[in-house]
C-alpha cells in the first residue's frame, strides 16, 4: 500500500482549505509524507525501556533536539510511566507537572508539535496552555472524565488508546478495542470533541498477552470502518521478547518488523523510540513499493 493512502479522504480533503491553529493534526496529516512518525520522550526514573535516562532537563532537551534532527513529526513527552506489564509508581500530578515544567517551554520552542502523554485532565489542561499541541491519553478518555472536556475547551487532537486494567487471553481482543473505542468515540462526541481532532491507538503492550498485540496489529485495518487515523506503538514493547528473547534496548528489529507491517495495514502515525532507524525503514519500504 502507498504511504500516501494512510490518512483518512475527508481529513485530507479539509486539509486543503485554511485551518486553525487547534487543527494540527489536519496539517500534519496533509504531509506529503506518511506515515507520521511520534517520537518518545520519558522524563520519568521508571520507564520500561529508558527510565532515569531523560528525567534532568539539559538531558530531556537534548535527547528532544536529537530526536527533530532525526525526523520526527511529533514530540510525544510523558512524565509518569504507564508500564504495560505493571510496577510503575503513580504520580502525583504536583510531582507530573513538576517534571514537565522544567522540559515542556523548551521543547515547544523547538517548533515542532508536543503531544502530552497523561492520563489526568488537569495536567493536560496545564501543558495545552503552555504550548502543548496533542493530547495522548493511554486511557482513552475513560479513566479521568474531565479528559473530554479539556481537550474540547482546548480544541486540540486527541489520541485514544484502548487499555485494560489486566490482560485476559480468554477474550476476543479485536472485539474488545472496538467496543473500547465506540465507548470513547461517544464520550468525545458528547463533549464536543470535532471528528478531525481524533486518532485511534490499539494500544499494543497494553492490557493485552503477547499474542494478542500480535493480533492487533496483524488485524489494524479492522478499525479502518472508523474512518479515523490509526496510530500504532510497538516500539520495544515485551510482544518482540515473547518471539525472540532480548531486552528492551535490543529490540529494535522487532519494533521496526512491527511498524512496517502496521503501515501497510492502515497506520497513520507510529510512535517510536528509535526515530532514525525508523525513518529510514519507512522510507526504504515506501521506495520499494514506488518501484513495483
Amino acid at each position: 500500500m502507498a504511504a500516501k493512502t494512510m490518512a483518512p479522504n475527508a481529513l485530507r480533503g479539509a486539509a486543503s482549505a485554511a485551518v486553525s491553529a487547534g487543527n494540527v493534526l489536519i496539517e500534519l496529516l496533509a504531509k506529503a509524507r506518511l506515515p507520521l512518525i511520534m517520537g518518545v520522550l520519558n522524563v520519568t526514573p521508571d520507564s520500561f525501556s529508558d527510565g532515569g535516562r531523560f528525567l534532568e532537563p539539559t538531558a530531556a532537551l537534548a535527547h528532544a533536539q536529537r530526536l527533530v534532527a532525526e525526523g520526527t513529526d511529533i514530540i510525544d513527552v510523558g512524565a509518569e510511566s504507564t508500564r504495560p506489564y505493571g510496577g510503575a509508581v503513580p504520580v502525583s500530578p504536583e510531582e507530573e507537572r513538576s517534571r514537565l515544567g522544567a522540559v515542556l517551554p523548551a521543547l515547544v520552542g523547538l517548533g515542532i508539535p508536543v503531544s502530552i502523554d497523561t492520563m489526568k485532565a488537569p495536567i493536560a489542561a496545564w501543558a495545552l496552555d503552555a504550548g502543548a499541541a496533542i493530547v495522548n491519553d493511554v486511557w482513552g478518555l475513560q479513566r479521568d472524565r474531565d479528559m473530554a472536556r479539556v481537550v474540547a475547551d482546548h480544541g486540540v487532537p486527541i489520541v485514544i488508546m484502548h487499555n485494560r486494567d489486566k490482560a485476559d487471553p480468554a477474550i476476543d481482543i479485536i472485539a474488545d478495542v472496538t467496543e473500547f473505542f465506540s465507548r470513547s468515540l461517544e464520550i468525545a462526541w458528547r463533549a464536543g470533541i470535532g471528528r478531525d481532532q481524533v486518532v485511534l491507538d490499539p494500544g499494543i503492550g497494553f492490557g493485552k498477552t503477547p499474542e494478542q498485540s500480535l493480533a492487533c496489529i496483524a488485524r489494524l485495518d479492522a478499525w479502518r470502518g472508523f474512518n479515523l487515523p490509526l496510530l500504532v506503538g510497538a516500539s520495544r514493547k515485551r510482544f518482540i521478547d515473547s518471539i525472540v528473547r532480548a531486552a528492551p534496548g535490543e529490540r529494535l528489529g522487532g519494533s521496526l518488523a512491527a511498524h512496517l507491517i502496521a503501515v501497510e495495514r492502515g497506520a497513520a502515525i507510529i510512535r517510536t523510540h528509535d526515530v532514525a532507524p525508523t525513518v529510514q525503514a519507512l522510507a526504504v519500504a515506501a521506495a520499494i513499493r514506488r518501484a513495483q
